[in-house]
């Protein structure tokens, strides 16, 4: 019986009022689809450094990263995957697809569910979104 590697990686649930911050997939896995900016982990880098980078390279968004939503475990296109998903704050930029984003935009959270995104990334950013009131008094 073989095991799969395991890649550790990092997704950014940024949050502007009732906006979330989308990708759409210019890469595998899931190519072409809406997703939450983020990716791999690089060695000696933390889990919020990379979500940090991650958010910045493929978004040039700036924001504050607020804590952990979730860990959870994918296997897409024959590889499996340890999603560290962070809610952050937006705080600075316009969002400008780059590194292996095809576009980046602010989205409206009454919008997520027609984007046919993988459930799990809706149930995150559901989930994100709920936490933001422990942040601010004024969460949306």
């Amino acid at each position: 019986m073989t095991s799969k590697t395991r890649t550790d990686c990092v997704g950014v649930v940024c949050l502007r009022g009732n906006e979330v911050l989308l990708i759409q997939r210019g890469t595998a896995p899931r190519k072409g689809e809406w997703s939450i900016p983020g990716g791999r982990i690089e060695p000696n880098e933390t889990e919020s450094q990379a979500a940090l980078r991650e958010l910045t390279e493929e978004t040039s968004v700036t924001a504050d990263l607020l804590t952990k939503i979730t860990a959870l475990d994918a296997d897409f296109e024959g590889f499996h995957y340890r999603l560290h998903d962070y809610l952050a704050r937006w705080t600075d930029g316009e969002p400008v697809a780059g590194d292996d984003a095809d576009q980046a935009r602010f989205v409206a959270l009454t919008e997520i569910d027609a984007l046919g995104m993988w459930p799990e990334t809706v149930r995150v950013i559901r989930e994100g979104h709920a936490k933001m009131a422990l942040f601010s008094d004024n969460a949306a």
